[in-house]
C-alpha cells in the first residue's frame, strides 16, 4: 500500500481507500432506496479488520449510510485507534415522513456532528464534510464558522465538502476562491471525469482530493451483465437499469485490452487510472466483504502515460457525450 499526504494538513492516507456506504445495508426513505441490499454486520467487520490489515487506513462514511449504521460499525470495530483515519459527512437527513432532506443549518451540523463522534466512538473526526452542500450554503458565514468552531473545539481536525457527482465546478470554483476547508471528496472514474480539469488547481490550492464512485457501481467491475437486476432495496435497481447496463458495458470494451497489458482486474484497472492523476490523495472503492478488501487493495498498478491518455480520450471522444447524459438521467 502506497501513502499519499491529504493536501496541505499532516494527513497521510492510503492510496486507496475504504468506502463504507455500501456496509450501511438497504436503508429506505420512503420507497426510495438509499443503500446497498441486504448486509451482514459480521461480515462488515471482517471487511473493515481486513482492509487494515491489507495497509488500508483512510475510512469513509456519513450520517446517512445506513442511517448510522455505517458509522456505528466501524466505531465498533476501529473505535478511538489514532492510526485509523475517519471521514464521515453531514447534511442529509430523514423528515418525519421519510424523505429525504437536506439540512445545512449550523444547530443540525453540531448536532450531527455530535451524534456521529458518538456512534464512531471517536474523541475527534479526521475529516469532516459537509454532504454535497451548495454555494448558497457555504455563503452563510454561520455554517463557515460553524465548521471552524468545531475544529478549534478539537471535535474534528479538519473539514471540506463532498461535491455534487455531474456538477461538481461551481462548489470547486467558490471554494477555492473563498479558501474553505482543507480538502473535498469529488467523482472521479472512467465514465465520469468532469473535475479533471480542476483537480491540478485543487492540489495547487491545498486541497486533499477523495476520488468517490471509481467503480460507478460497480459497472466498472465487470461482474455484471446486461441483464443484472437489483434488489428493491438497492439503489442500483433505479441507476442501474437495463439501458445503462447494456450502453455502458458495451462502451467499455475498448478499455479492457488493458487489463492484460497490465495483469489486473478490470476495478484494478478503474483505481489505477484513478490514482494515476497524483493530485489525488485517496480512491474509496466501496467495500462490503473481506474479498473484495483484498481485491481492492492488491491490484493497482502504474499506468503509462499513454495509456492513461487513452482512458482520458475515450471519455472525451465518447463517454462524455454518448453516456454522461444517460448516467446523469438515472441518477
Amino acid at each position: 500500500m502506497e501513502y499519499r499526504s491529504f493536501g496541505s494538513t499532516d494527513l497521510q492516507v492510503s492510496t486507496v481507500g475504504f468506502g463504507a456506504w455500501g456496509i450501511g445495508g438497504g436503508s429506505m426513505a420512503g420507497q426510495i432506496p438509499i443503500g446497498w441490499g441486504a448486509t451482514d454486520d459480521a461480515t462488515s467487520r471482517t471487511a473493515l479488520e481486513k482492509a487494515y490489515a491489507e495497509g488500508i487506513n483512510f475510512f469513509d462514511t456519513a450520517d446517512f449510510y445506513g442511517l448510522g449504521r455505517s458509522e456505528t460499525l466501524i466505531g465498533e470495530v476501529f473505535g478511538n485507534r489514532p492510526e485509523v483515519i475517519i471521514a464521515t459527512k453531514a447534511g442529509h437527513r430523514l423528515t418525519k415522513e421519510g424523505t429525504i432532506f437536506t439540512d445545512y443549518s449550523p444547530a443540525y451540523i453540531r448536532q450531527a456532528c455530535e451524534k456521529s463522534l458518538v456512534r464512531l466512538r471517536r474523541d475527534t473526526i479526521d475529516f469532516y464534510q459537509l454532504h454535497t452542500a451548495k454555494v448558497k450554503d457555504l455563503q452563510n458565514d454561520e455554517l463557515v464558522q460553524t465548521m471552524e468552531n468545531l475544529v478549534r473545539e478539537g471535535k474534528i481536525r479538519y473539514w471540506g465538502v463532498s461535491l455534487h457527482t455531474f456538477h461538481p465546478e461551481p462548489e470547486a470554483e467558490y471554494i477555492i476562491q473563498q479558501q474553505l476547508g482543507s480538502g473535498v471528496q469529488v467523482v472521479l472514474n472512467m465514465l465520469n471525469q468532469k473535475i479533471v480539469p480542476l483537480l491540478r488547481r485543487l492540489s495547487q490550492s491545498g486541497y486533499g482530493v477523495i476520488a468517490r464512485m471509481p467503480l460507478q457501481f460497480g459497472l466498472l467491475t465487470g461482474k455484471f451483465a446486461a441483464n443484472a437486476r437489483f434488489a428493491e432495496n438497492d439503489h442500483r435497481s433505479f441507476r442501474l437499469t437495463p439501458e445503462v447496463l447494456q450502453v455502458t458495458l458495451a462502451a467499455l470494451q475498448p478499455a479492457w485490452a488493458l487489463c492484460e497489458t497490465y495483469n489486473t482486474t478490470k476495478a484494478g484497472l478503474a483505481l489505477s487510472f484513478i490514482l494515476s492523476f497524483p493530485e489525488v490523495s485517496t480512491v474509496i472503492p466501496g467495500i462490503k466483504t473481506p474479498q473484495q478488501a483484498e481485491w481492492n487493495a492488491r491490484n493497482v498498478v502504474t499506468l503509462k502515460e499513454a495509456d492513461r491518455q487513452l482512458l482520458q480520450r475515450l471519455y472525451t471522444d465518447h463517454f462524455r457525450a454518448d453516456l454522461m447524459p444517460l448516467l446523469e438521467q438515472a441518477g
